[in-house]
Parts: structure tokens; C-alpha cells; sequence
């Protein structure tokens, strides 16, 4: 009997650290936790491989396709320089103080050279994609937050990272309903790809 169950505990323990391990193996070298968003198209050399649909699900059924990209944990995103914005949300209609990196270095560090004429998609867990213009990156400034009013952005409310900028700080952004404001800040946000034009 305690044969049998040190054989049925460890054939759990297997079936759960199969997929773990397949996983990890997957990651690029330079990621050490699990990879919260991936910058892919008009990229540097990137840390990881070609999408691989079996193991890439949700970016497989979102439709999303590259040879290349580069994978950030959560390390690699607090490593970088993080900026504190304060607008008002439209949630609850009240400001709140959101703090993470801008997403033009967030860019800068997976080797994207910003140019006039190329496009930022943003796209969240759900499927929504938010399409940003060079020229709205330099004026708007949005940033991948990671935090809000001190705390970490949580999976299954507004994070783990969340594409925002300072509406309260723009006249024209002002000028809209507060529904409208936030139209290009995907909540959940776990891609980026760079395109020309």
C-alpha cells in the first residue's frame, strides 16, 4: 500500500512538472520568471525563438505570428526606468497613481528604433488590440504599468501590466467623455508588435 501511493504521488508530481519543464525549457535564456509580454516585429535581435503554436496557445488563437520576439518577466520590466502618472480612471471615476516604465523604453529595450510612420499594436489577454502611432507614443507617453496606488496590477482585475497614459494631462484627451479617454490602454496587456507604416 505505501509503495502504491509513493508511485501515484510521484506520477502526480510528474504530471504536473512535465508541462512546467517543457515550459521553462521554452523561455529565453535571460528570463528567469514567467514571461508576462512579448515585443515582437520590428525588433532587435530579440531572446527567443519563432512562435510556436503549441506551446504559444493564446498567441497562436489571437492570430499572432513572429520569427522572432523579446520576452520580459517582471524583473526585466522593474529593471527599467519606471515613471508615476495620475489620471483619472474611468472605472471608478477617480485618480489613481499608476507606475511602470514607459512603453517607448520598454520598446527601446527589445531594440525597436522608433520611427515617424510606425505603429504600436498593444494587444490584452482578451484579444483587444489598441493601435498606437509613433506621434501619439512621443506625445502621450503612455507606460506598461505595474502598479497601482502602491500595489501590484493583479491578473483577473486590471494587470499583471496595463498600457496607460496621463489623460488628465492632455486638452484634447480632456475634452472627451472619461469612457473615451482610455480607448487605446488595454488592460491585461501581454503583447507588443512593432510595424512600419
Amino acid at each position: 500500500m505505501n509503495q502504491r501511493r509513493q508511485f501515484l504521488g510521484a506520477a502526480a508530481i510528474g504530471a504536473v512538472a512535465a508541462p512546467t519543464l517543457a515550459l521553462a525549457q521554452h523561455a529565453p535564456k535571460s528570463v528567469r520568471g514567467p514571461v508576462l509580454l512579448t515585443v515582437s516585429g520590428l525588433i532587435g535581435a530579440g531572446n527567443r525563438g519563432a512562435l510556436d503554436p503549441k506551446l504559444d496557445q493564446l498567441l497562436a488563437k489571437q492570430k499572432v505570428g513572429f520569427d522572432k520576439a523579446h520576452a520580459f518577466d517582471f524583473a526585466a520590466i522593474a529593471a527599467l526606468p519606471a515613471v508615476t502618472i495620475k489620471p483619472t480612471l474611468e472605472y471608478d471615476s477617480k485618480p489613481h497613481t499608476l507606475k511602470g516604465p514607459l512603453l517607448a523604453d520598454v520598446l527601446k529595450a527589445a531594440g525597436v528604433t522608433l520611427k515617424d510612420g510606425m505603429t504600436v499594436f498593444v494587444r490584452a489577454i482578451d484579444g483587444y488590440a489598441a493601435q498606437i502611432t509613433a506621434a501619439d507614443l512621443r506625445k502621450y507617453r503612455p507606460i506598461i504599468a505595474t502598479h497601482i496606488d502602491g500595489q501590484p496590477l493583479s491578473l483577473g482585475g486590471l494587470g499583471p501590466l496595463w498600457a496607460v497614459y496621463d489623460a488628465d494631462r492632455f486638452a484634447d484627451v480632456m475634452a472627451k467623455p472619461l469612457p473615451e479617454r482610455f480607448a487605446w490602454c488595454p488592460w491585461a496587456a501581454y503583447h507588443v508588435e512593432v510595424k512600419a507604416g
